[in-house]
């Protein structure tokens, strides 16, 4: 069943842009300041430990532009471009920035939980993004906004549509809290597997880390050492992003930097800066990005007992509260090597990564079946959602 198309901004009484509101006329209570980070996909996102707010004052002076319960917010910025929400009954008064567009849909073409639900199709997304600009980071303009087509059937079959999809949906995100609360489980268990393995044993000889292992600071890549940068060799540059991405984007020359850089594939690496602190790696041959460390044992602990052992719950959670956050969190080398570490016989050492890789490999089993679940249901809400806006879904209704 085909149904007219048509420009999203002609649905609306009301198709407007929010406010510019500079730091200077943000102040501490009065007028909510909706933002970006408010809309998901689909939803508002209260955030209410984040909020802003402008002074009723200001609110007069900029002449801003109130929002009610029941606008449609559409966010012109990532990720992804073009997410919708609808504005719920928050008790307070409010305004939306400049980034966000402010639909208010003309009840006799469109009802707002209709185009919401739109809004998270593919073919709406696809549209928006051949419509969007900017080199690094992705936006949609207003007009361009308003140009996209919206499949308009009669409004009883919106509210059918949108009655369906809550049903639908409703027992989808039933069913993927289940599974991401399964995935939590395991993750959580071989944690707590790291915990009994790494137990506090009396006979245990007690070290400093910087007594069982050397560290190495990887390649800085700044203005004076560009020329180390080439556009492709066989030694790549590891980031944090590449090591988690098993992947390579930048390269090195194959001479001219410091030898103790330089990774191999045994090589464990440790993240020390910014979101990623904590994260272990084992390495890929390249050279390391300086926002990690190379962590080098010696005879007195086996490589594979230090990599798990670093990732030991409590080791970590005893680096995160030393780090230094006053920008991002960040680790280093003096006290990460100050971090004790308790050294088992090395026949004890031997069993326990022996142990500690099977409960791995049964974790990292359970987990992709998880991922595969959650995927496909993902995949099932966007089947969905194109029946829902080609007519399929309520085709024996019409």
């Amino acid at each position: 069943m085909e149904w007219p198309l048509e420009k999203l901004q002609s649905l609306c009484d009301v198709f407007t842009d929010g406010d510019w509101i500079e730091s200077k006329n943000q102040s501490t209570e009065g007028v909510r300041l909706i933002q970006t980070g408010n809309v998901g996909i689909g939803q508002f996102k209260d955030r209410k430990d984040k909020a802003r707010f402008i002074s009723e004052a200001t609110f007069n002076a900029l002449k801003c532009c109130e929002i009610y319960t029941g606008d449609c917010l559409v966010s012109r910025l990532p990720d992804p471009v073009g997410r919708s929400c609808i504005l719920p009954n928050t008790g307070e008064k409010m305004i939306t920035a400049v980034d966000c567009t402010i639909l208010r849909f003309n009840k006799d073409k469109v009802i707002p939980e209709y185009f919401n639900y739109f809004s998270q199709s593919n073919s709406y997304l696809i549209c928006v993004e051949s419509l969007t600009s900017g080199a690094t980071r992705k936006r949609i303009s207003r007009k361009n906004l308003g140009l996209v087509e919206v499949p308009v059937p009669p409004i009883p079959a919106q509210k059918r549509i949108v009655a369906l999809l809550d049903t639908v949906f409703a027992d989808l995100e039933q069913t993927r809290a289940k599974t991401e609360q399964n995935l939590t489980n395991a993750r959580e268990l071989f944690d707590s597997y790291l915990n009994a393995i790494f137990h506090k044993d009396e006979t245990w000889t007690e070290k400093e880390i910087g007594d069982v292992c050397d560290l190495f600071q990887g390649l800085a890549i700044n203005k004076k050492t560009k020329y180390l940068l080439v556009e492709k060799s066989s030694l790549p540059l590891l980031r944090i992003k590449d090591l988690r991405n098993n992947s390579a984007e930048q390269f090195v020359a194959e001479e001219g930097y410091p030898e103790k850089a330089r990774v191999y594939e045994s090589d464990i690496i440790y993240t020390r800066t910014g979101n990623s602190l904590g994260l272990v790696f084992t390495g890929r041959a390249g050279i390391l990005h300086n926002n990690s460390f190379k962590v080098v044992p010696n005879e007195l602990i086996m490589k594979p007992y230090l990599f798990w052992w670093l990732q030991h719950p409590l080791f970590k959670d005893e680096i995160f509260k030393l780090a230094n956050k006053a920008a991002q969190p960040d680790i280093s080398h003096k006290i990460f090597k100050l971090q004790k570490i308790k050294i088992p016989p090395a026949s004890f050492q031997l069993e326990a990564v022996k142990t500690i890789e099977k409960l791995k490999s049964d974790t990292v089993f359970l987990e992709n079946i998880y991922l595969k679940k959650l995927a496909a249901l993902d995949e099932l809400k966007k089947s969905i959602l194109q029946k829902a806006f080609s007519g399929e879904l309520t085709a024996t209704a019409e």
